[in-house]
């Protein structure tokens, strides 16, 4: 009710207004009359009496413009005039106002972009129903640490039984689910009309998508008839798949599409908004789901990643204690399980991007230090602007115009200008937003889900509001505290610029350079660490090889052996192909692994040993440029020893595998690997010789260093998959026709995978620490442009104010290199103090980003020592041009200022 009544008041003011202003000049003009009279009726006269009157009321305008902000409704009025002005002034001053917005564009939008990642990865729960009682299951608690790195994926899933007894058993969950991370096990051949396709899919429990609380768009979920052995194929479709592939047409559910070579119902759709790869597999798109038929897993040993949903009113802890319970008693109950599962429970959203949590704050931290840089910086300009308004401000102030008019006026002209920045800003920040959620490349999770939300315009609003503040007030208050004859005398033309004002700026700029110290010193620190990380002996040459994943008519080993050497022996013979093998997965890829020990040293009772496992061909390590350090690679004719179920009749060879340096040390400790035994728990089983030691390959990640690792030949274990290795000093864009026709004459069905260089591989495992490192070495390169154009700033006005003092020392004999020298020196002085509190204030923050270096020191003397160089070049060229300038002046032109 009182908001209507003051609508509607202002509304009638508004609209009467002229009637209004004429009512208060009759009362005015009658009132003054009345003072007069009084005054000429003691005996004053009339021009006395009409100045004396003038005084007591304090002057017509005064009076007049304090009855309208006192009336209801004039508020806003007023609010609207300053608006006018400010818009006006800044038209005149258009370079100021385009550097300014352009300034606030970057920093506010770099903050409403770094907010929306931090919100999406951090802050907003996982796109599911209820995310927050979502909880992930990694396995192998128990297992030694180191061993635990070197059985890879194997070490965190689960087998099917263990995975069935838990959800069986427990009291804590409403829904237990898996699915298979082992994705070579789900891809797939589309063969429908035209060319047969690569299809990538997800093996996932019934009860999966129910755990998580999400719905298909079209169709249904699985039903219980189709998650048994020999049920009813069917597949659930991704929305972008079924927009690419099907045209978005509703009727493709309940008919057949055929995945290698069988046909599958289609029967449902799943939603726009849900992304398999961006929660569980960051960095790929999937295009179909398959139900994982747990018969038809039984055996395959750890193949299963949990997922659960806690009961309401169950918390994590109490589910921790359940599990840490109930693991034990069923694998005692299990003894062939010949697996521990202990189990850390974590809340989904944590497991998703707890790793990061490190990373995003340090990037938060950055961008906001850009946004204060912003600020000073901006805060220096409007103080110059300011100064060079005193003038104007003091004429208004006597004219009645108070410090809080004053003070709104600045502040005023500050919301626009932080409203046109943050407006531009927003623009650049959606443009920034829908690069990097379309950046498929980038192994980051959630990534594609980023988006400007409520949460970011909210951001966006706070952002320009403190910028408003920050760099609007400080000026207002510092330029309208000073009395009239102050402000009169540091305004005045010629005259240099108040010596407090001088020092405000001058420590303005020392903040900024110290700022901008700190982000140069831990980009600085990331960019050596991620150099480092590059620098990392891979155990393999990733330049001058492509990878193509094919498809072939798969069998027992000799079958297997034939059909792989025949495509071997084609693709080697293609113009340019120097080397060529194949294996079921590449490094930093998938991995899994198998028991495997030293026949010469069992382990003790209780202890399991592993290693990953590698199935390759003859010819792998070469096209992969591994180096053996001992023995033989191997040769088409190890194709292990196999007794024929009929006649008893053993035939072929002994089984052989080829170990790593890690192996190799870890197994037969001190002693040559070379023509030992191994244990293999896996293929063929049995036992095995060493016929090769290779160096040590990074298979899991590039800081992780190398565990055991064997490879095992084609002809003696079955792959999971089927990934050819080429070398050539052609592009593979050259190649790819040639080598997918050889593909093709050997198997028709072969999808039209693309030919892509190994280096790919590489791009993907390093993307997380290359996408931060980028957006931390761009901001901390603005902080750094910011801080010059503040060092600028400075000096060319602290030049420009001291024009008559310069020219009378050039007058008297000063020479222009001694002025430079100078101007020059002031600029380093405040540079030295700049980087000395930002060294400073760098140990402290390397300290806090040691956890994210790799072969790089929080301390390193090299980095440190570099950014503090950089700092001091870019301030001298900022410095220069001023000091040129200030050279140059001329004494008589100086002096007739």
């Amino acid at each position: 009710m009182a908001i209507g009544a003051w609508i509607r008041s202002w509304l009638r003011n508004l609209f009467r207004r002229p009637q209004v202003e004429r009512q208060l000049d009759d009362e005015l003009r009658a009132y003054l009359e009345m003072v007069i009279d009084e005054k000429v009726a003691a005996g004053i006269p009339y021009a006395k009496a009409r100045r004396d009157a003038l005084v007591e009321i304090g002057g017509v305008t005064q009076v007049k413009q304090a009855v309208r902000e006192g009336r209801t409704g004039m508020g806003l009025e007023t609010v609207m005039q300053d608006a006018r002005y400010a818009l006006r002034t800044l038209a005149k001053d258009r370079g100021f106002t385009t550097i300014v917005v352009l300034v606030l564009a970057l920093g506010i939008g770099a903050n409403v972009a770094v907010f929306s990642v931090v919100n999406t990865l951090l802050l907003r729960p996982l796109p599911f129903a209820d995310a927050g009682r979502l909880v992930w299951f990694s396995g192998g608690l128990k297992l030694d640490a180191k061993l635990r790195e070197a059985v890879g994926l194997s070490a965190t899933t689960y087998a099917v039984p263990a995975y069935e007894e838990f959800r069986r058993h427990n009291n804590s969950f409403a829904s237990v689910t898996a699915y298979n991370p082992f994705l070579a096990n789900s891809e797939y051949t589309l063969t429908e009309s035209g060319e047969p396709q690569g299809v990538s899919g997800v093996m996932v429990a019934g009860n999966f998508f129910q755990t998580l609380g999400v719905q298909p768009a079209l169709g249904r979920l699985f039903v219980n008839e189709e998650l048994h052995k020999g049920g009813r194929p069917a597949v659930l479709l991704s929305d972008g798949f079924w927009r690419r592939q099907f045209h978005r047409d509703p009727a493709i559910v309940g008919k057949a599409i055929t995945l290698n070579k069988q046909p599958y119902t289609v029967v449902g759709v799943m939603p726009a908004d849900f992304d398999f790869g961006a929660v569980f597999s960051p960095g790929m798109k999937f295009d179909v789901y398959t139900p994982a038929v747990m018969d038809a897993m039984r055996d395959w040993g750890n193949t299963l990643a949990i997922v659960g949903r806690l009961k309401p009113g169950v918390s994590l802890a109490q589910a921790q204690a359940e599990a840490d319970t109930l693991f034990p008693e069923l694998t005692r109950e299990h003894p062939d399980w010949g697996f521990d599962y202990s189990s850390k429970l974590t809340g989904l959203k944590e497991f998703v991007s707890g790793e990061l949590r490190r990373s995003l704050i340090v990037l938060w931290s950055a961008v906001g230090m850009v946004l204060l840089i912003v600020c000073v910086n901006l805060s220096n300009m409007l103080m110059a602007r300011a100064l060079s308004r005193s003038k104007e401000f003091a004429m208004r102030a006597a004219l009645g115009a108070g410090r809080g008019r004053l003070i709104r006026q600045l502040l005023t002209e500050g919301l626009i200008l932080a409203a046109a920045g943050g407006s531009l800003g927003l623009g650049l920040a959606y443009s920034l937003i829908y690069y990097l959620a379309h950046q498929e490349s980038i192994a980051v999770p959630l990534l594609s889900g980023v988006h400007v939300d409520r949460e970011a315009l909210l951001w966006t609003l706070g952002m320009t509001l403190l910028t408003t503040v920050l760099f609007g007030l400080g000026p207002g208050l510092k330029v309208t505290g000073a009395n009239l004859q102050a402000a009169l005398k540091d305004g005045g033309h010629g005259m240099s610029a108040g010596g407090r004002h001088e020092r405000l700026r001058s420590a303005m700029v020392i903040a900024e350079i110290a700022i901008s110290c700190v982000l140069l010193i831990g980009a600085g620190l990331l960019l050596r660490s991620f150099w480092k990380t590059l620098q990392v002996d891979m155990g393999f040459d990733a330049g001058h090889a492509a990878t193509i994943r094919i498809d072939y008519a798969n069998g027992d080993g000799i079958k297997r052996g034939l059909a792989l050497e025949e495509i071997l022996r084609r693709v080697r013979a293609i113009p340019g192909i120097t080397a060529a093998g194949e294996a079921d997965m590449l490094p930093l890829g998938t991995n899994r692994s198998w028991q495997f020990s030293a026949q010469e040293h069992p382990p003790r009772e209780g202890e399991i040993d592993a290693a990953m496992v590698r199935i390759v061909t003859p010819g792998y390590l070469g096209a992969m440029g591994m180096r053996l350090v001992g023995g033989r690679d191997f040769g088409w004719q190890d194709v292990g020893l196999r007794k024929d179920s009929k006649t008893g009749v053993t035939t072929g060879s002994p089984n052989v595998v080829i170990v790593n340096q890690a192996a190799a040390r870890h197994f037969w400790p001190g002693e040559d690997a070379m023509g030992k035994i191994a244990v293999v728990d896996g293929g063929d089983g049995g036992n095995a010789r060493v016929i090769g030691v290779i160096v040590d390959v990074r298979e899991t990640s590039l800081e992780a260093a190398a565990g055991p690792e064997v490879y095992l030949p084609v002809m003696q274990a079955d792959p999971e998959g089927a990934e050819l290795v080429v070398r050539s000093s052609l592009p593979a864009s050259t190649l790819s026709p040639s080598v997918l026709a050889v593909l093709r004459s050997v198997n028709p069905g072969q999808p039209a995978y693309e030919l892509r260089p190994l280096g790919e591989i590489v791009d993907h495992a390093v993307s997380p620490r290359k996408f931060f490192l980028v957006l931390v070495m761009s901001f901390a390169g603005l902080g750094l442009v910011l801080a010059s154009l503040g060092i600028y700033g400075v000096i060319a006005y602290s030049v420009a104010q001291r024009t008559s003092e310069i020219g009378i020392r050039m007058a008297l004999g000063a020479s222009a290199r001694k002025v430079q020298m100078s101007v020059m020196g002031k600029t380093m002085r405040l540079a030295l103090v700049g980087i000395a509190a930002g060294a400073a204030a760098s140990f402290a923050m390397a300290s806090g980003i040691g956890a994210m270096l790799y072969g790089t020191a929080p301390t390193d003397p090299l980095t440190y020592a570099g950014m503090v160089l950089l700092l001091c070049a870019v301030a001298v060229l900022a410095g220069y041009v001023p000091a040129r300038r200030a050279s140059r002046i001329s004494p008589m032109v100086a002096l007739r200022r």
